[in-house]
């Protein structure tokens, strides 16, 4: 069973994050704070205002750790395929290059939020597999 965590709550830790643009492209990117214990091609569970997605962290033009996009499953996280969830997220807010966003870290490396300034959500994280299960899973995609 998930626990259901506000975004104000005392566990919940906010970093403001600016949207951009992925070198000259018109895909949107989030650079994520480096003080985020999560690495590279990790696959982490994204709630957008709510509405859990997958993501799997890449690396910018400049090497920093980014949300490119967010599907609806972990398995079309790591595929890529699928509708991106956070570019029609984007799109329903109007958010733009340059805007600010509020990333909150619900799991240290494994479940995060997403919300707009000055909203409040209430989240459900879910629960991050047992770590011998993640390594058996990881070996099997190698």
């Amino acid at each position: 069973m998930h626990d259901r965590v506000p975004s104000d709550h005392e566990t919940v830790v906010s970093h403001r994050v600016h949207l951009s643009t992925v070198g000259r492209t018109r895909r949107k990117q989030l650079v994520l704070p480096d003080s985020l214990d999560c690495a590279l091609d990790d696959v982490v569970s994204l709630s957008l205002e709510g509405k859990q997605v997958w993501t799997q962290l890449t690396a910018s033009l400049d090497g920093e750790t980014t949300i490119q996009s967010a599907l609806g499953t972990r398995e079309l996280a790591r595929t890529g395929d699928g509708e991106d969830e956070l570019r029609a997220w984007l799109a329903d807010h109007g958010l733009e290059d340059g805007d600010a966003l509020v990333f909150d870290v619900l799991r240290t490396g494994y479940a995060y939020g997403l919300r707009r300034p000055g909203e409040r959500v209430v989240y459900s994280p879910p629960e991050q597999p047992d770590s011998s299960l993640t390594d058996i899973a990881r070996d099997l995609d190698s």
